[in-house]
């Protein structure tokens, strides 16, 4: 059996027989390191300080989006309704003398009921935006169809619009169905 024995050599001396010591720091050294130490605890605290508030700030960007788009759905269901009361009273026959009583009644009560529930959709940050006659934006329109150009009206301008656009706090809801004016 072999025994490991390790050994160590013994500490410099001095002129007087006593182990050398490490030299201490001056007072300058150790101030400088502790500067350094502050400096670097500083950059550290002032980083940590920025991204706390780019956190707080995105946080509250966040939930202010959230707040202002959480019906989306929601109120595209309702904007495809007003569509479909508008699509109602479209079918309605124009008013005309001495049509019946009840439906020119019937017409006014729907065009009413179609008012309030725009306004309360207005109210609730819902726009409805008509396209007919304004440049084709296709952030705003879906092309269904394209014809040549009328006398008068510029290639890419919106000749007819089968549903108005809708945005939510100008975020697009549902794009506007259009015909564009193409190229002679």
């Amino acid at each position: 059996m072999s025994e490991n024995i390790q050994t160590t050599e013994p500490a410099p001396e001095t002129a007087g027989g006593a182990p050398e010591t490490p030299a201490a720091p001056t007072e300058a050294e150790r101030l400088a390191a502790l500067e350094a130490e502050a400096a670097e605890l500083r950059d550290k605290w002032l980083r940590a300080e920025a991204e706390m508030q780019n956190l707080r700030a995105r946080a509250k960007r966040e939930a202010e989006d959230a707040r202002q788009f959480a019906i989306q759905r929601f109120a595209r269901d309702v904007a495809e309704t007003a569509e479909n009361l508008r699509r109602g009273l479209d079918s309605i026959p124009p008013v005309s003398e001495g049509e019946p009583e009840l439906l020119a009644k019937l017409r006014g009560g729907f065009e009413g009921v179609e008012r309030a529930l725009v306004s309360m959709l207005e109210r609730h940050g819902v726009q409805r935006v008509e396209a007919a006659g304004k440049p084709f934006d296709p952030e705003l329109h879906q092309a269904m169809a394209e014809q040549p150009a009328p006398e008068g009206v510029a290639p890419g301008t919106v000749i007819q619009a089968w549903t108005p656009a809708w945005t939510l706090n100008g975020r697009l809801l549902k794009p506007a169905m259009v015909v564009v004016a193409g190229k002679g």
